[in-house]
């Protein structure tokens, strides 16, 4: 067991240098982490069409909190249900969306989030994914 243990710890460690390492290798910046963000996944259930599955996740965002560029591999609807957002989606003008309002990020589309308020925003988003790919990619920084 304690070889089991060691090995697992072994192989996430040097997954997670590779997954730094590798953009900064080919020329990039690696992605910086988010801050004051948060995602908690409340539903991951198989849809009927081959191959995806839905996700409902409650988004968070601090005070100036903020999710680096990344992409999903699905669609991304999504609600606010407290606060500001600002999104800026496939590199078009950054779009606000205040309590009530609604917006959909298409597959791959890279976009970077952020609170643009001054009081805590929440979102609740669903994603139509690709089974065995991360919800999100992080992109390289421009």
């Amino acid at each position: 067991m304690k070889n089991i243990t060691r090995i697992l710890r072994t192989t996430f460690v040097l997954a997670a240098a590779a997954t730094l390492a590798v953009p900064h290798a080919l020329g990039a910046e690696p992605p910086k982490p988010a801050t004051g963000f948060s995602r908690k996944v409340v539903l991951d259930q198989d849809l009927s069409i081959a191959d995806r599955h839905g996700v409902i996740a409650l988004i968070e965002f601090a005070v100036g909190g903020a999710a680096t560029r990344h992409s999903h591999p699905g669609e991304e609807p999504g609600y606010v249900i407290e606060g500001t957002v600002q999104l800026e989606i496939d590199d078009k003008p950054a779009q606000v969306f205040k309590t009530g309002e609604t917006f959909f990020i298409p597959a791959g589309t890279i976009h970077p989030a952020r609170n643009a308020g001054t009081t805590p925003a929440k979102v609740v988003s669903s994603y139509f994914a690709e089974k065995g790919q991360p919800l999100a990619t992080p992109a390289a920084a421009r």
